[in-house]
């Protein structure tokens, strides 16, 4: 049995969170989405004998599949894919981690496969589009399915008057770790020009992926060591897929019986949709619709990158003080309506210096709103011990909102051939989030049958 508020396993806890958020702002955001977008663009300039500083980058195509498709529409659906892959995989192992009480070797298998598969990205190449973005669809799913059996060992670690507080803590320690990696990458690549693009095709850029890997892999040890394997005691039977399937059966019916959970759950589906579309896709948004000038675009979207990170961590902090004075729900609203005002800023910004007003904006809401969400899920969840299956409602439900949030992101510019109509399909998703926060009642209602 975990004991709460035991500051050594809190501590641990709080490492893994320092641990894989390198994968987030590495792969997920920084060096990784402009490394694919500068090899996207070399083959591209190479297929129509240009140089690569002659070519329109509103024009770029790649093959893939047999057809020439823009490389931030691949890049969206492929995302969109491995999160349906973890929506779809995540709620039947959760309920098999909780029937055998192995929360934490399921937290470890999918730590490794993401980091290894970061590591196979160093294989990374353009020409091979197809089977170069497999790692990265991997990389994808180990980490998102990694996050449904570390956030389930929230409401076990601490109790319910210091979930906020410890949530935070977690996401400052992945801000301000990531953001270390992330200068140590900027270091070793310096010396081939990373900040002057001149090339981003290089093999020091590669060992970045590598490192992230190693960096994930290695802190998340010292999580290892402290978070206990089956702390209820948990003894399954031969069986234990079936009966992992009957326990996740027996806490989704009592899901539904609640209604505050339910509903939370619903708001949580649309805002966080927006938020995660807005993290995982800014920088190919950025990329493309803001006007850089020449040679500056790789050193811009880096400030622009660290900017976020650092203002993320101090977000996170501000909204959890906010919240002990004003409550969870009125906390996300407000980030909510932030989070609306920017888009409509997004879809008229065009100015280096306008973006970095906006990112400023994003950094300050973006920390605050994931911590204040994981929280209150998990305050509003009932007594149970059955706390992985819980939690893969909020990551099916996290997940399959992003495969809807980057869908629309990539159809609607393929639609209407412009990125920026994309952001407004995004900010539809804020609305309807900010509608449903405001139906979720004060206190919880069990619905009898």
């Amino acid at each position: 049995m975990i004991k709460k508020g035991d500051k050594k396993i809190i501590k641990g806890w709080v490492m893994y969170d320092w641990a894989n958020s390198v994968y987030s702002l590495v792969i997920s955001t920084a060096i990784f989405p402009l490394f694919y977008d500068y090899q996207a663009k070399s083959v591209y300039a190479e297929q129509i004998g240009k140089s690569i500083k002659s070519i329109d980058p509103n024009d770029v195509t790649v093959t893939f599949f047999g057809y020439n498709v823009s490389p931030s529409v691949i890049y969206s659906m492929v995302l969109s894919i491995s999160f349906l892959i973890v929506s779809l995989l995540s709620p039947i192992l959760s309920g098999i981690a909780d029937y055998t009480g192995n929360k934490k070797r399921f937290l470890q298998f999918f730590c490794y496969l993401g980091a290894m598969s970061c590591m196979s990205l160093f294989f990374f190449d353009a020409h091979y589009m197809e089977i170069s973005m497999i790692p990265f669809l991997m990389a994808s799913i180990g980490f998102w399915c990694s996050l449904v059996f570390y956030n389930a060992f929230l409401p076990e670690i601490a109790s319910t008057k210091n979930q906020d507080d410890i949530s935070a803590r977690g996401f400052i320690m992945g801000y301000i770790g990531s953001v270390i990696l992330l200068l140590i990458c900027l270091i070793l690549t310096q010396g081939e020009d990373l900040l002057g693009i001149k090339n981003l095709n290089n093999s020091l850029t590669k060992y970045c992926f590598v490192l992230v890997g190693v960096w994930w892999i290695g802190f998340a040890q010292v999580t290892y060591r402290v978070l206990p394997n089956n702390p209820f005691k948990k003894k399954p039977e031969a069986d234990y897929i079936w009966k992992g399937y009957r326990e996740l059966k027996i806490v989704y019916k009592e899901f539904m019986q609640t209604t505050r959970l339910k509903k939370y759950l619903y708001a949580f589906f649309f805002f966080n949709s927006g938020v995660q579309t807005v993290m995982l896709l800014a920088t190919i948004f950025a990329s493309k619709a803001i006007d850089w000038p020449k040679g500056g675009e790789t050193s811009g979207l880096i400030i622009a990158i660290l900017l976020i990170q650092i203002l993320a961590a101090i977000g996170a902090k501000l909204m959890s003080n906010v919240s002990i004075k004003i409550g969870n729900i009125s906390t996300l609203k407000i980030s909510v309506v932030v989070w609306i005002i920017l888009c409509a800023v997004a879809y008229v910004i065009t100015t280096p210096a306008q973006f970095y007003i906006m990112a400023s904006g994003v950094g300050l809401v973006m920390g605050g709103i994931q911590s204040i969400a994981r929280s209150t899920y998990s305050k509003y969840l009932p007594e149970t011990t059955d706390h992985a299956s819980y939690f893969s409602f909020y990551d099916v439900s996290e997940k399959v909102g992003i495969v809807l949030g980057t869908a629309f992101f990539a159809l609607t510019e393929y639609y209407f051939d412009d990125i920026r109509y994309s952001v407004i399909s995004i900010a539809v998703f804020f609305v309807i989030g900010l509608f449903y926060l405001f139906k979720v009642p004060k206190e919880e209602k069990i619905i009898a049958h």
